[in-house]
């Protein structure tokens, strides 16, 4: 039995290229020092003694910068290519994090929350058009995997760090994210092989290799309001339902925290044995619908009468990390398979810009529904969402299918 174990594990892991896993490397420590940003809120209330509203502009702003970020990242990718568009972007996010712990104007601080998260999020599309180049089409899936595998180890290693940084002063949060940054950029100057950037000269003229934006793909940007509307349901769980255990269940800070980094522990020990089992006995777009699915029981067990309120949160973590592993590499590598080599990066940055768009207006939706209606009125309406995400998964690719 202990074998079968060690073998599924080793099996998911093998066969990977080596720019694969130095790129995970490069994502691990680039995770590592995004601490700044989940105790933003915290630094501009507590630090700063800024109010509520200001820090709340404060991440809205970052969020419009996240957009504007991606978009630009991904017209930038297709142009000069993946690999200088990761280095300066994480060069230049390390200095404006530094800057940023300079400067105590809050309208100076608006201006350059935007231009800090503008940077922090040119990486994405960039990082994702990374993955495709290195890997091949069998191993894309799994790629991807070890690509949040990197991303949730690095990034349950850097909020728990964080809290013990912003406990001694929240300046340093900036200075380390800073240096992290910088380190990560060069850490990919050093690691990885410089590519050729792809240009529609390398291929024959009578090739037919799209170059299209992803805005003009309809298909594409029916899949991309799925996503949204998923990544609806993501937001609130990690930003409202906190507040709500503590709040109508009096389940206490330290262990809400234990069960959100149950999320990261559990894709860790999971997701890449799950995709590699799950390979080819579904078509893709199953586990697409199966992530909404999964989201829906989550909030269901929102629901439930209180009765073992760790349970019911321990329950729902667990669904709904179920469903982001099943969903989210298959989601990734759908994106990429969609693009060609001369518009990866303008599709990684569509799907980036319709996350960021749920990050931003997830939360105030929520709080708006649980203010006026209740949180009960707010789980119902997100198990409603979930199942018309995955009831539009489900159209979407079965009535493409039959084209």
């Amino acid at each position: 039995m202990i074998r079968k174990v060690i073998g599924a594990y080793r099996a998911s892991f093998t066969g990977l290229s080596r720019e694969t896993w130095l790129l995970s490397v490069v994502i691990l420590v680039n995770r590592c020092g995004y601490m700044a940003v989940p105790f933003m809120s915290m630094y501009i209330t507590q630090s700063l003694h800024r109010s509520i509203e200001d820090a709340g502009l404060i991440i809205t702003l970052f969020g419009v910068g996240s957009m504007l970020g991606a978009m630009a990242g991904g017209y930038l990718t297709d142009k000069l290519g993946f690999q200088p568009v990761q280095i300066g972007s994480l060069i230049l996010s390390g200095v404006f994090f530094i800057l940023f712990s300079l400067v105590t104007d809050f309208l100076l601080l608006c201006g350059l929350i935007v231009v800090l998260s503008f940077f922090v999020e040119a990486f994405k599309p960039a990082n994702q058009t990374a993955i495709a180049a290195y890997s091949t089409p069998e191993n894309l899936i799994r790629s991807y995997a070890l690509n949040r595998l990197a991303t949730n180890i690095g990034f349950g290693f850097g909020t728990g760090v964080g809290g013990l940084l912003a406990a001694i002063n929240y300046h340093l949060l900036f200075w380390v994210d800073g240096v992290v940054y910088v380190l990560a950029g060069l850490l990919i100057v050093l690691l990885l092989p410089k590519r050729k950037h792809v240009t529609k000269n390398d291929f024959p003229v009578e090739a037919d290799v799209s170059t299209g934006s992803p805005w003009k793909d309809a298909f594409f940007v029916r899949f991309l309001v799925m996503v949204t509307l998923y990544m609806l349901c993501f937001v609130v769980l990690f930003r409202l339902v906190p507040v709500y255990w503590k709040e109508e269940m009096g389940i206490g800070e330290s262990t809400i925290g234990i069960m959100l980094g149950m999320n990261g522990l559990i894709i860790a020990l999971f997701e890449m044995v799950l995709v590699q089992n799950l390979a080819n006995r579904k078509p893709d777009y199953f586990y697409m619908v199966a992530g909404p699915i999964f989201s829906a029981l989550a909030f269901l067990a929102l629901v439930v009468p209180h009765v073992l309120p760790v349970i019911l949160a321990v329950a729902t973590v667990v669904l709904f990390t179920t469903g982001e592993m099943l969903a989210f590499p298959y989601l990734s590598t759908f994106v990429m398979s969609r693009a060609s080599d001369l518009n990866r990066g303008k599709y990684s940055a569509a799907y980036s810009v319709s996350q960021s768009v749920a990050q931003i207006i997830g939360p105030v939706i929520g709080a708006y529904v649980a203010g006026h209606w209740g949180y009960s009125a707010l789980w119902m309406l997100l198990i409603l969402t979930s199942c018309i995400c995955a009831l539009g998964f489900r159209s979407l690719f079965q009535r493409n299918l039959a084209l």
